[in-house]
């Protein structure tokens, strides 16, 4: 799937894996971003990513069109897709976040 980043701070992250928003991530949060955004991008639709039961993917409730994808335990990928098909199978994601989905 096509995909980029819509913040500053995630290119740094992906492309040097430092920055400064993310000081202080334990290396295996960074190296399974990496991870993730690489496997966003070799998806062919959003079935990819969905039937990988390691990458818990979920559509995010009260957030339209948002998803995201597990980084590690605690840590998770978010993203926005503009659909491009009616059944939202198909679309470009907007990397928005890695969040520390339960707050430790």
């Amino acid at each position: 799937m096509e995909w980029d980043f819509k913040d500053k701070n995630l290119i740094k992250l992906y492309t040097t894996g430092k920055s400064p928003k993310h000081r202080g991530l334990p290396k295996n949060v960074v190296v399974n971003f990496v991870a993730r955004v690489n496997e966003i991008d070799a998806a062919v639709d959003i079935y990819d990513l969905w039937k990988k039961p390691a990458l818990k993917f979920e559509k995010l409730k009260g957030k339209k069109d948002y998803c995201s994808v597990r980084v590690t335990g605690k840590w998770r990928l978010e993203f926005k897709v503009d659909w491009e098909d009616e059944e939202h199978t198909r679309g470009f994601c907007w990397i928005t976040a890695l969040s520390n989905h339960y707050g430790d």
